[in-house]
């Protein structure tokens, strides 16, 4: 692998060489850049191409917002960033053998499409005509899927709420109801490294600072975070949406309902690093909203040392042949199914939000009523789904603690992802060449 590596670096050097000893004829002489390396992760590279094609969607991203543009040699900066974190998770997807196969990419593109209320090769003519090439488009979708998984993999499915913390929601006045307001926040993250010194904080504090001082002067938060800001959203002029108040991390939900409208939080410190807060808009009141409920049955084969995950997808796939032509779901779930609901014909009843595992949940989500997945992957092994039906109404007091735990792992969730990629970032070996010229 490194052979490999130093011999790519040997051709762009030689590529670089060749471009200065034959420029290309024109009548004006003018000089032409030659492509090189902007950084290095692990044994890969990133190229100044790459990060002038991310940069330049970037831009047009914020101009489409109306976001004051910040000057280019600081996004520059920061979107290297962003490839960088992007890199490593991705070689680590691929390092634990996590991958978003061609008909699950085709699924994606196809719902991408249909929520632009356009078919899928309509779509992809609105994309070339915007200059946006669609092989490129399709493998940044298979990348944020991806990256998606992995999330949920390496942080989601390891986040624990303790019987205690539960009891202690319900028990609190969120616990018992909420106002139902909603908050709309946006924040920047100057992230810290997981080992860094005291000399390292300080310097990121002072330039916390700095963006503290440019706010009080007036400067654009959203352009201060498309420019700064280290957390996944910064690009966004770090705007986390509307949520309620129990679906923020608890740090920016304790500050938030101290702040007004357009207000901006004092610097606030985490094991992530620093950061600031903005209270962009806040709305409702009244009662909580009603949940979805999904009545839904599958059928599970495990994966174990006897059978693997392709004899495990190839097994389900029979069965969902077979039941297209005819047989019943039930009987091949009591027959096959791995799972305790299998003499109940695979039926798992009415399950709501957070029941399940993410993968699950997400399949599950976007099925119709009557329609069979594909194969789904969880950490229990591969699943075949089949939604019944489902209903909307008030969370009954027996649903009250699912309820409170899905609060809680919302609350908990951006943290511990922040965490995980910190870690991540700093176990992974990174150059950045930016600078040079």
């Amino acid at each position: 692998m490194m052979l490999f590596f130093r011999t790519l670096l040997l051709f762009a050097c030689l590529a670089g060489a060749a471009a200065a000893q034959n420029p290309p004829r024109s009548s004006a002489a003018q000089p032409v850049a030659a492509d090189r390396i902007v950084a290095v992760v692990n044994d890969e590279v990133i190229t100044m191409y790459e990060l002038r094609s991310r940069l330049d969607s970037a831009l047009a991203q914020l101009q489409k917002q109306g976001t004051a543009l910040p000057p280019r040699a600081t996004l520059e900066s920061q979107m290297l960033e962003r490839l960088v974190m992007d890199k490593v998770q991705l070689q680590f997807a691929r390092e634990v053998g996590l991958r978003v196969d061609d008909a699950q990419l085709d699924q994606a593109l196809q719902r991408i499409a249909a929520n632009n209320k356009m078919s899928l090769p309509q779509f992809r003519v609105a994309l070339e005509k915007d200059g946006i090439a669609f092989a490129s488009f399709r493998e940044e979708i298979r990348a944020e899927m991806t990256i998606a998984r992995l999330r949920e993999r390496e942080v989601d499915s390891r986040i624990f709420i303790s019987e205690g913390e539960i009891d202690n929601y319900l028990a609190g006045a969120t616990g018992k109801g909420g106002s139902g307001e909603e908050y709309q926040i946006a924040h920047i993250l100057l992230r810290a490294p997981e080992s860094a010194s005291p000399e390292q904080i300080q310097k990121l504090r002072a330039k916390t600072d700095q963006i503290v001082d440019r706010l009080r002067q007036g400067d654009d938060f959203a352009q201060l975070a498309a420019a700064y800001s280290d957390a996944p959203d910064g690009l966004k002029g770090g705007d986390l949406g509307w949520r309620p108040l129990d679906r923020l991390p608890a740090m920016f939900a304790e500050v938030a309902v101290t702040l007004k409208v357009g207000e901006v939080s004092p610097v606030l410190r985490s094991s992530n690093g620093f950061h600031l807060v903005k209270l962009l808009g806040k709305r409702g009141g009244g009662a909580l909203p009603a949940v979805q409920q999904t009545h839904a049955r599958h059928i599970l084969i495990k994966v174990n040392e006897l059978v693997s995950e392709p004899e495990a997808r190839h097994k389900l796939e029979g069965l969902r042949e077979r039941i297209k032509y005819g047989e019943s779901f039930a009987e091949l779930a009591r027959l096959f199914s791995q799972d305790g609901s299998a003499s109940k014909g695979g039926d798992l009843g009415w399950i709501y939000p957070g029941d399940t595992v993410p993968e699950f949940e997400r399949a599950m989500n976007l099925l119709s009523p009557g329609e069979l997945s594909q194969p789904v992957q969880s950490p229990f092994g591969f699943h075949l789904i089949e939604v019944l039906e489902r209903r909307v109404q008030d969370v009954s007091s027996d649903r009250q603690r699912s309820a409170a735990r899905q609060t809680l792992r919302d609350r908990k969730r951006d943290e511990a992802y922040q965490d995980w990629l910190r870690q991540t970032r700093d176990r992974a070996y990174v150059e950045l060449r930016l600078e040079e010229r």
